[in-house]
């Protein structure tokens, strides 16, 4: 097809759909116990550059991924003493968080602009399956990260679904006074939700400073945190549709490097825009059936709860 390797877009679909599920799995959690934060994008980018200097100073991607997450855990809980605690409004905190994390990386982050990692998330080979025609590079030939997105998406559906903690989690976001009544802690469920939710986006930051582009660039998350909260509403909060969410906008985002390579004369600026057109366009058609966004959207979404009454 005019020359395009298949199997490398393949690759390429998955490397960029990683850091949206991943973002889209922790922002799930955080609105399931009724809280939404915002500020997804500036946690990504200070786990992005937090993990890419860990990693850069201490030679281990380990250490770098285990930094990201208490990075964003510790953004998350920036904004979880303000607007649990103090109870400010949460989407005015969680617009300034990303404008606070989006300075704060670029603060944390002017003395590593262009210096190289030695080598990006090295891939994990199977053996027997990665050298498979095909499907070994696609599936069995990823850095640890990618496998562990399908693991997170697999066990916070289960969590969810399954788990009497992940039912008083879901309780408290559909009816924090109800939770209440019968003896749930809900402040001390939504900061753990919150946490979670942190911990995600700065794993989802280092992947695009470890694996996805190895190196620090300011804003190098690109607007792809709002549309890990564009995924979560796709989803309608429901953990098996993040994944052909997150696929589906991977894939129009890769599709914006090569639709030229195809022959197609679209104008380059619209090429860039077509990953955050596809996102309003999803959103205005899931916004136009009210009925199916009332009976999926968490019932406490976005209201603060006072034990004090």
């Amino acid at each position: 097809m005019n020359g395009i390797d298949l199997t490398s877009v393949a690759v390429s679909v998955i490397a960029a759909s990683t850091p949206l599920l991943l973002a889209a799995t922790g922002e799930l959690v955080t609105e399931k116990s009724g809280v939404l934060n915002l500020g997804v994008e500036g946690m990504m980018l200070v786990g992005a550059v937090i993990g890419f200097a860990v990693t850069l100073g201490s030679g281990s991607a380990v250490l770098g991924v285990f930094a990201a997450a208490l990075a964003g855990a510790a953004m998350a809980l920036i904004f979880a003493i303000l607007t649990l605690t103090l109870l400010t409004n949460q989407v005015a905190t969680g617009l300034a968080l990303t404008i606070f994390g989006i300075g704060l990386s670029a603060l944390i982050g002017a003395g590593y602009v262009g210096q190289p990692l030695q080598g990006p998330l090295p891939k994990l080979d199977i053996p027997g399956l990665s050298t498979l025609p095909v499907l070994g590079p696609i599936l069995f030939h990823q850095d640890a990260l990618v496998y562990f997105s399908f693991a997170a998406l697999i066990g916070v559906s289960w969590f969810l679904r399954k788990s009497h903690a992940g039912l008083v989690l879901r309780a408290v976001g559909d009816s924090h006074d109800a939770a209440h009544a019968i003896g749930y802690g809900v402040i001390k469920v939504r900061y753990l939700a919150t946490l979670f939710g942190g911990a995600m986006c700065g794993i989802a930051g280092a992947y695009f400073s470890l694996a996805y582009t190895p190196m620090w660039a300011e804003n190098m998350t690109a607007g792809r945190g709002w549309i890990a909260l564009a995924l979560v509403v796709f989803a309608a909060w429901r953990p098996a549709r993040l994944l052909l969410g997150a696929y589906l906008f991977g894939g129009i985002t890769i599709l914006q490097l090569h639709i030229q390579g195809f022959g197609i004369a679209i104008p380059s600026q619209f090429v860039s825009m077509l990953p955050y057109l596809a996102t309003i366009l999803v959103l205005v058609a899931i916004s136009s059936d009210r009925t199916r966004v009332r009976l999926n959207t968490p019932a406490c979404l976005g209201r603060a709860f006072n034990a004090a009454g």
